[in-house]
């Protein structure tokens, strides 16, 4: 019973290496400038309303401390 249990999971260990193996050859492809300046677009949101929530802390806390 333990062989069978160790021969699995050595095959799915080989499998799953097999698929890292295949992705790690894998040509990379470069992302469409327009969906690069999608993407940072909504970054730039993100950091802004982030940056916001961050400041407003600051005041609560000054405010708590008085």
């Amino acid at each position: 019973m333990d062989a069978d249990r160790s021969k699995a999971a050595m095959a799915r260990i080989e499998a799953a290496l097999a698929r890292i193996e295949a992705a790690a050859a894998a040509p990379r492809v470069a992302p469409a400038s327009a969906d690069m300046a999608n993407l940072q677009s909504r970054h730039d949101r993100l950091r802004a309303a982030v940056q916001d929530s961050l400041e407003q802390l600051d005041q609560l806390i000054e405010g708590a401390q008085g």
